[in-house]
């Protein structure tokens, strides 16, 4: 009788142990549950950030071939693009940096550069609908190296020209105006009040008032009008497009003569690290004197990049 009044006492606390035991888990795994829940409502990270390195590189040789051609060449282009945005209720704040820079080496042509550009956009907006922003756009675009131009004088002669370096030329633009954003990846920029100015630092180009500066001046500014579209878009898991054109109109001389700055940038992807990738920039000043041409007139300014390599998200 004894053992089974023992028993019955033993298996009472037993079973209500478990059962505290089964009630302590439960609390916890409420309490674990809503903790979770409040994460997102109270650590809020309102700045996004990334970016892309891309860098391609080519080579090619011969020896005694017999249909010609250079017998060494060696070209190597990268790109650095880098975002941050910022969004807290109706204030957001935009920013990219894209930073691009190719040399080519031939032995016949010797070494030269065929891309730099270091170009800062900065957009700061706030939100008059879900569509539709006032916004204050800053914007900065020069490049790192000296620049020469290459005129064919004879058959396989070039002269070369020096005709940029770092802040040579510079533009700095500041416009307040509307951003619009139909879709995804899509925005207008549009300003009817916008001052740029244009810097040429270098005393040689200075002096010859290349780039629209009164000849002996380092730089100039311009009223005008002010406009930028920008898309980007997946096609697919594999292919990308980037571009941007920029609008420009001087109220101050010839409006109708639209300054156009655009870029164009398709990438492919190859594999995780690996991708094709071509971009295409134009480039219409109406104050450039082509180099090279005589200084006769401006004309569009047209350059193409294509190369495989190694691409890095950041």
């Amino acid at each position: 009788m004894k053992k089974i009044t023992w028993f019955l006492i033993l298996s009472f606390f037993t079973i209500q142990c478990f059962a505290q035991d089964l009630s302590i888990q439960n609390l916890q795994k409420e309490s674990v549950r809503k903790i979770k829940k409040a994460i997102p409502d109270s650590a809020i990270n309102d700045w996004t950030t990334g970016g892309i390195y891309n860098i391609n590189a080519g080579q090619g040789s011969q020896t005694n071939w017999a249909a010609g051609g250079d017998d060494f060449s060696f070209s190597l282009a990268t790109s650095l693009n880098l975002y941050a945005f910022y969004k807290k209720e109706k204030t957001s704040w935009d920013n990219a940096l894209n930073l691009n820079f190719g040399y080519i080496k031939t032995s016949s042509l010797g070494s030269r550069k065929n891309d730099d550009r270091i170009d800062l956009i900065s957009k700061y907006g706030y939100a008059l609908n879900n569509k539709l922003n006032l916004t204050t756009l800053f914007n900065f675009r020069t490049q790192a190296l000296k620049g020469y131009s290459y005129t064919e004088v004879t058959k396989g002669e070039y002269v070369k020209t020096f005709s940029s370096a770092f802040l040579s030329p510079a533009y700095t633009l500041i416009s307040q105006g509307v951003e619009y954003k139909p879709v995804n990846g899509l925005t207008a920029f549009i300003s009817p009040i916008t001052s740029r100015w244009i810097i040429v630092k270098d005393d040689t180009l200075s002096a010859h008032g290349a780039y629209g500066i009164t000849p002996g001046k380092h730089s100039t500014n311009q009223l005008g009008s002010f406009a930028t579209i920008s898309y980007k878009t997946d096609f697919n898991k594999f292919i990308s497009y980037r571009g941007r054109i920029d609008l420009f109109s001087n109220y101050q001389n010839k409006p109708a003569n639209v300054d156009l700055y655009m870029t164009n940038a398709v990438t492919a992807k190859l594999g995780k690290l690996i991708a094709l990738s071509w971009n295409v920039d134009m480039i219409y000043d109406d104050d450039v004197k082509l180099f090279g041409k005589n200084n006769s007139s401006p004309a569009l300014q047209l350059k193409s990049v294509f190369g495989i390599g190694l691409q890095v998200k950041i």
